[in-house]
């Protein structure tokens, strides 16, 4: 019985650091460290969209109509709130961060396309094609 337990415990540790070495293979591909990147960054960028939307935009735009603060309008239906001005400020955010990745991805997108129209030169032939041409040149000059 307790030769059975350490055989099931020795392949358990064995099956766990399987998986532990799997797993840290899998979180240091680039792909995962890129992704993980983004989405920190993501978050950093939708933060500084959403303090721009409340606190810059959104006062300029009540100033503009006749000092209505957006923030605070709301729609009391029964026992619920509707805060219909928070939703107008996420509206808002959401176009300035998809309006921000639209020119950003288009950017890199013509700077791809410069990369791929720029035409390379052609690869210097290789000292056995240089010694070809010249046998293939004196042979023709022989004729």
């Amino acid at each position: 019985m307790y030769r059975n337990l350490i055989i099931f415990e020795a392949s358990l540790k064995h099956f766990s650091m399987g998986i532990l070495k799997d797993f840290r293979a899998f979180a240091m591909q680039g792909n995962v460290v890129d992704l993980a990147v983004g989405v920190i960054i993501g978050g950093a960028f939708g933060t500084i969209v959403n303090s721009l939307v409340g606190d810059i935009l959104m006062p300029l735009i009540g100033v503009v109509s006749g000092g209505i603060d957006f923030s605070g309008l709301s729609l009391k239906v029964g026992a619920a709130t509707l805060a219909y001005g928070k939703f107008i400020q996420a509206i808002i955010s959401f176009a300035i961060i998809a309006f921000s990745l639209f020119s950003i991805i288009k950017t890199m997108n013509s700077l791809k396309k410069e990369e791929a129209a720029a035409p390379t030169p052609p690869p210097a032939p290789s000292t056995e094609e240089q010694l070809l041409a010249e046998i293939r040149d004196l042979l023709k000059s022989q004729k």
